[in-house]
């Protein structure tokens, strides 16, 4: 009776933790659990302007095989955008016409963007090919993330801004 007992809490903690996870989603708050931004609960906000340079965003990526890649090696996460992708939190760096020079450092119309260094390699030494540069096209985005680790468009480029998704609003975060 006892073990039945378990089972039963169980599975009713698993349906509310479900359902409270899905009317989150439906009311359009995410939870953040990658280092990109602050940890914890977010909120999309409907965008009524235009996109500006330093807006932070939920963005879908678009379905490409550089981000099935990234989400075999645990880049990204799975979620509900197409392509099964969880979407990204990342900080709007160059609109277009902005040119975008990638060195050690990436730079947008000359001017350096902080911590923005490109690295060889991920974490676990496998090799990373950085975005080689050039103008953002029309109807796209570049993404930065200040995270020193973070999968954004030093390596994927710009993406299109028809998977923006809105404003990203913390609602309650932990860390800086």
């Amino acid at each position: 009776m006892k073990r039945r007992g378990v089972v039963m809490l169980l599975t009713v903690a698993g349906i509310v933790i479900g359902g409270g996870a899905s009317l989150a989603a439906i009311f359009g708050y995410r939870l953040n659990l990658t280092p990109s931004e602050p940890l914890g609960l977010w909120r999309i906000e409907t965008l009524r302007r235009a996109v500006a340079v330093g807006d932070i965003v939920f963005v879908c990526p678009p379905r490409m095989a550089l981000f099935k890649q990234a989400l075999a090696r645990g880049y990204l996460r799975r979620g509900v955008c197409a392509g099964g992708f969880a979407p990204l939190i990342k900080t709007v760096a160059a609109l277009p016409g902005q040119r975008v020079e990638i060195g050690e450092d990436v730079e947008i119309d000359g001017a350096m963007l902080g911590s923005s260094r490109v690295r060889k390699t991920d974490g676990e030494g496998r090799a990373l090919t950085p975005f080689p540069g050039g103008i953002v096209p029309p109807a796209h985005l570049y993404l930065h993330s200040s995270f020193a680790s973070s999968y954004d468009s030093r390596y994927f480029g710009p993406i299109p801004d028809k998977g923006l998704l809105g404003l990203a609003r913390p609602v309650f975060t932990v860390g800086p």
